[in-house]
C-alpha cells in the first residue's frame, strides 16, 4: 500500500461501491440519486465531446458514431441517440431488462455530445488536442463512477456486453473487446477519425473508471 496519501486516495477501486445513492432497483428514484444519475451521464457526454474535438482520434463509439454522421448528414447527438437506440432494440433477443438510467443514458448523452461538439473548438494543435483528449477521458472516468453507482439500470451499451455474456458465457472482458473492435472497424470504414486518441481511448478508460470509483468509494465511505 503506498504512504503517500494523495496516491492512496487515487488508488483504484475493483468493484462497483455502495453508496448512499445506490438504488435497491433499477426504477428505485429519489431525487438525490436521479440528480446525481443526470449530472453523471452529462459529464459523461462532455467528455466524449472533449475526446471527438481533441481531433487525434474518437472513442470506439463515437468513431461510429462520426461515421454514421457523416454518411447521413446528421448531427454527432442524432447519430449517438440512433445508435444508442438500435443497440437497446438488440436487448429484446438477449432478454435484458432496461432501467431508469438505461433510458436516461439514451438521452442525456446524446444532448451532452452535441452541446460538447457545438461549444468545445476543433483543436488544430496536437499538444491541445492530447490535452483535451486526456481530460475527456478523465471526464468519462468520473461520470461512470457517478452514474453507475446510482444502480438505475445500465447504458445501452454495458447492457448488451452483460448479455451477451450471460447468454453465451464468453469472459465479459472478451465480449466487450469484440464490441469495440467491431465498432472501430465499422466506424473507420465509414469514415470515423480513428488515431491516438482512439488508442488512448482503449489502454485508459477501464483505468480512468477504475480511480474514479475509488474516489467516490473513500468519499463515501462510513
Amino acid at each position: 500500500m503506498s504512504s503517500n496519501p494523495f496516491m492512496e486516495f487515487l488508488r483504484p477501486h475493483r468493484t462497483v461501491p455502495i453508496t448512499p445513492w445506490t438504488g435497491n432497483g433499477r426504477w428505485d428514484l429519489q431525487p438525490l440519486r436521479v440528480l446525481i444519475l443526470f449530472c453523471g451521464l452529462f459529464i459523461f457526454g462532455l467528455g466524449d465531446a472533449f475526446v471527438i474535438q481533441s481531433n487525434i482520434g474518437n472513442g470506439p463509439w463515437s468513431v461510429l458514431a462520426q461515421g454514421v454522421s457523416e454518411h447521413l448528414h446528421i448531427s454527432m447527438g442524432w447519430s449517438t441517440f440512433a445508435i444508442s437506440s438500435a443497440v437497446l432494440l438488440a436487448w429484446i433477443p438477449l432478454r435484458e431488462k432496461a432501467g431508469f438510467g438505461t433510458l436516461s443514458n439514451l438521452v442525456i448523452i446524446a444532448i451532452a455530445i452535441q452541446i460538447g461538439v457545438d461549444v468545445v473548438p476543433l483543436q488544430s494543435s496536437f499538444l491541445a488536442g492530447l490535452l483535451i483528449c486526456l481530460l475527456g477521458i478523465a471526464m468519462i472516468g468520473v461520470a461512470t463512477a457517478l452514474y453507475i453507482t446510482c444502480g438505475l439500470g445500465p447504458g445501452p451499451r454495458d447492457g448488451l456486453m452483460t448479455a451477451i455474456h450471460r447468454r453465451t458465457g464468453i469472459r465479459v472482458g472478451r465480449v466487450r473487446l469484440g464490441i469495440e473492435l467491431s465498432v472501430v472497424l465499422m466506424g473507420a470504414l465509414l469514415g470515423g477519425n480513428v488515431g491516438l486518441g482512439t488508442l488512448l481511448f482503449a489502454c485508459l478508460i477501464g483505468q480512468s473508471i477504475a480511480v474514479a470509483l475509488g474516489v467516490v468509494a473513500r468519499i463515501t465511505e462510513k
